[in-house]
């Protein structure tokens, strides 16, 4: 919901859209703290050298660091031509997993301009060695080794036409680790064409470059310039439809791609920049479908990894029907809700996260009468009700969603009294969590308005005494009072005339 759209006033007046208004501003504040800090990462690719450099069972083991005397003859040892020069280079890769070696060996004169030199010469065993060397020094942690790096990102963009797949992977990690490092070495790939050299190598049909690809963009979105000077290029480029049809393939084709991929259009979406273009391209039906095939082959047990690729699809979905784009969005598929449902119960054990996505998707989807309605014709009220003890933000998701049902008026209101929901609220009152409970009331406000048969049945099970403990509670106190004057009131005076007070209450 989030105040997409809005709608006149229904029958209970002007007082209820105001609540109606309000409760959706303190919703909106709800979902941008939910919004996670966007995470860089370096990888590495490296071969299992444990055994050949001294390590035992695979364990990794980083060498020590190097004088400046013997980082110098490495040096000297690779740029000789002689016999010996692949194995120094192999010395050197070995060494270069040292941050303070790394150090040193970018200080040199020549030491990085003789690793180009070996990366573009036309010995090919002599050139991925130098290139596992300047992938080694990607991965530093230190600004000043990536930027020391900067003159080779030319030769990478090119190399990523080449038809080793291997070498080909190489260079896009080697990139996407420069990437997150350096706003400088941003700012050089960008007018050196890296947005259209990514364009052309994602059609291609081998997974690992795919999967590296995804991996660089993903890097690049995520830079604090790419609303700006990032995303539209992308958005003029094929690349967002091919994400989109990658990510969608992904159940069928490689799943690793499918995740990079899926996390890109995340990104794209939460700069709020680019979602009308999105949306023009079919995002929404894309990836609903995407859903609905999940639900339908999606096994017991959820395959390891799966987790990575179904949260961004359901953040993206929820944030696109967030957005305030001009575009009349309307997805009417009961199948939706079904599939959801079945997605939620897949992960509900191993991974709660995805629960909690679910239920903010479906917060969005019952912005709309019909997704209120699916939900209750369906009976899937019972399994919503089943998440409240999941945890403290399932359970506000819930009883928002359950808001967002009752607001829609008195004969939605009628069903939820119908069901269970009020003996289920009784115990959410009672929690010594105040965010839960303050949802909690704000739902008891909205069925006690629009069906006052619901205040008189909580009265009869005992609810007023779990309000009265609230009255000491100062972020809860007001609230609890109102409704403890409402439930006084003579049954039917509260859906025709809410008072000041209890507007005021739950503004």
């Amino acid at each position: 919901m989030w105040g997409r759209r809005r709608r006149g006033v229904g029958p209970s007046g002007s007082g209820a859209e105001e609540l109606r208004a309000r409760r959706r501003e303190r919703e909106a504040a709800l979902r941008k703290a939910r919004r996670q800090e966007q995470l860089v990462s370096k990888r590495l690719l490296r071969e299992d050298t444990a055994a050949e450099e001294g390590g035992q069972d695979g364990a990794e083991i980083v060498p020590d660091p190097l004088s400046d005397d013997e980082v110098l003859e490495l040096l000297r040892g690779v740029q000789r031509a002689s016999e010996d020069r692949k194995r120094s280079l192999s010395r050197l890769r070995w060494a270069l997993q040292n941050k303070e070696t790394q150090q040193k060996f970018v200080r040199l004169d020549g030491s990085i301009r003789t690793l180009i030199g070996l990366f573009t010469s036309s010995l090919a065993d002599m050139q991925m060695e130098a290139a596992r060397c300047l992938h080694e020094l990607s991965h530093s942690s230190d600004p000043a080794v990536a930027e020391a790096c900067l003159p080779v990102t030319s030769y990478l963009l090119t190399y990523l036409s080449g038809h080793s797949v291997e070498f080909t992977e190489l260079c896009l990690y080697t990139l996407g680790n420069l990437v997150v490092e350096s706003e400088a070495v941003r700012k050089q790939l960008l007018p050196q064409g890296i947005i259209p050299v990514l364009a052309s190598c994602i059609q291609s049909p081998h997974e690992a470059v795919l999967e590296g690809l995804g991996y660089v963009l993903s890097q690049l979105l995520q830079a604090k310039e790419a609303p700006t000077e990032i995303i539209p290029l992308v958005l003029d480029s094929v690349l967002p439809q091919h994400m989109l049809r990658l990510v969608c393939s992904g159940l069928k084709a490689g799943i690793g791609a499918a995740v990079e991929f899926a996390w890109c259009l995340h990104y794209i979406v939460c700069s709020h920049t680019a979602n009308a273009a999105l949306l023009s391209l079919g995002a929404l039906p894309a990836l609903t479908s995407f859903l609905l095939d999940l639900a339908s082959e999606i096994p017991q047990d959820a395959p390891e990894g799966l987790e990575l690729l179904v949260c961004p699809v359901l953040r993206c979905l929820s944030n696109l029907l967030a957005e305030e784009t001009g575009y009349e969005v309307q997805i009417q598929d009961e199948r939706l809700l079904v599939a959801l449902f079945l997605i939620l119960q897949c992960f509900l054990r191993q991974h709660l996260f995805i629960v909690q996505e679910c239920l903010w998707l479906l917060n969005n989807l019952t912005d709309e009468p019909f997704f209120c309605s699916t939900l209750l014709s369906l009976d899937l009220l019972p399994a919503l009700l089943q998440l409240l003890p999941c945890s403290q933000m399932a359970s506000v998701l819930v009883l928002t969603v359950l808001c967002n049902i009752a607001e829609k008026g008195p004969a939605y209101c009628q069903q939820l009294h119908q069901q269970p929901a009020l003996p289920l609220l009784l115990p959410t009152l009672m929690l010594p969590n105040p965010e839960v409970v303050g949802q909690c009331l704000e739902l008891l406000h909205l069925l006690f308005l629009h069906w006052p048969e619901a205040a008189a049945d909580f009265v009869r099970q005992g609810g007023h005494r779990a309000l009265e403990q609230h009255q000491s509670t100062p972020e809860l106190q007001e609230r609890a009072r109102a409704l403890l004057d409402m439930v006084g009131q003579p049954l039917g005076a509260s859906a025709f005339s809410p008072c000041h007070a209890t507007l005021s209450a739950f503004s």
